[in-house]
């Protein structure tokens, strides 16, 4: 009795490029990156386990990736996902962060996985670790769990959890306050469902954005006077990076910049400068003084994820109190309930 040879069929997975160190050989100045072709050698042993389409989107440093990219990207993303099962980004990771934050909002209940990826040395060294997290990604856009995920060091995390902590470690970027999507292990990729983002509608594609929110880093003795600066610069929105459960030096004018900004209509976001924990204005006096001005709480929301969620909302058309509601509430796991 013969064996009949069982065939797979492999999972189609769109590569979209963008540039970054990944893509990266010397110039004349330092790395510079390329075109797709340089991801050939890699691309073709992934061949052997998917069916790859890749598509050159952009061929930027990540530094000069803009918001104006991120709808790029997210545009590219969404209209191009038929007929896939999953989507891979390449990307620089100076920005990533950022990027894979700005495109979780921009992609509100997408219909399969979108995986950013990149690595600390281009895949034209012999030591590289894109390879690795080249196959970290293209296992996450294989497997079937909707949602926009940053891969890295056998690591998969929600985008909008993802910061870069290390310059030139390997283990570049952490899910902070939330566990892993995913990990690879000797028995593979072992997703960890609670974690990922609960689809409550169709994929959309609402990628309008303003540029026009600014990130403080509170420091001892700032002058009050910068947000009447930022005001008169048109920024709606302004997101505080302050110390510890969200303080802010309330004496010396500081108090009167704020309420000043909030009675102008910007929106005020105050996260913490601790990567870790979450603000919480309700603890201390200094804290319930920014609740009476109006300010919104950042929650345990890193600050990529609040500044680009801000960016959104504002891009969105909402007034300062819709934006207030919607930062109460998690849109894709940015926040802790």
């Amino acid at each position: 009795m013969n064996r009949e040879e069982v065939s797979v069929e492999k999972k189609k997975i769109l590569l979209l490029t963008t540039g970054g160190t990944i893509a990266s050989v010397p110039g004349g100045e330092g790395l510079e990156p390329h075109r797709s072709g340089v991801m050939e050698r890699e691309l073709e042993q992934l061949r052997t386990y998917y069916e790859i389409t890749v598509r050159d989107v952009m061929c930027l440093d990540s530094s000069n990736i803009r918001p104006e990219e991120w709808q790029q990207i997210a545009a590219c993303a969404f209209e191009n996902r038929a007929g896939y099962d999953g989507i891979v980004i390449s990307h620089g990771t100076d920005t990533m962060a950022y990027t894979a934050s700005a495109v979780t909002y921009m992609l509100p209940d997408i219909d399969l996985p979108v995986v950013f990826t990149g690595s600390q040395l281009p895949l034209a060294d012999v030591l590289s670790d894109g390879p690795d997290n080249l196959r970290t990604a293209f296992a996450m856009a294989a497997s079937g769990y909707p949602g926009v995920f940053l891969a890295f060091d056998r690591k998969v995390m929600l985008g909008c959890r993802a910061v870069k902590v290390r310059a030139s470690g390997f283990s570049a970027f952490e899910s902070v306050n939330a566990r892993y999507a995913a990990r690879v292990s000797n028995r593979g990729l072992e997703v960890d469902e609670t974690v990922l983002p609960r689809r409550t509608g169709l994929p959309r594609l609402c990628n309008h954005i303003s540029k026009e929110v600014f990130l403080l880093k509170l420091t001892p003795g700032l002058n009050p006077a910068v947000f009447d600066m930022l005001a008169a610069m048109g920024y709606r929105g302004i997101v505080i990076e302050a110390f510890g459960l969200g303080g802010v030096n309330v004496l010396h004018k500081g108090l009167r910049g704020i309420h000043r900004a909030v009675e102008d209509g910007i929106s005020v976001v105050i996260t913490t400068q601790c990567l870790y924990d979450s603000a919480n204005l309700q603890v201390y006096q200094v804290g319930n003084k920014l609740l009476e001005l109006g300010v919104i709480q950042g929650k345990d929301m890193t600050s990529e994820a609040a500044m680009t969620k801000l960016m959104w909302a504002l891009g969105q058309g909402l007034s300062q109190e819709e934006i207030a509601r919607l930062f109460e509430k998690s849109i894709a796991g940015e926040i802790t309930a």
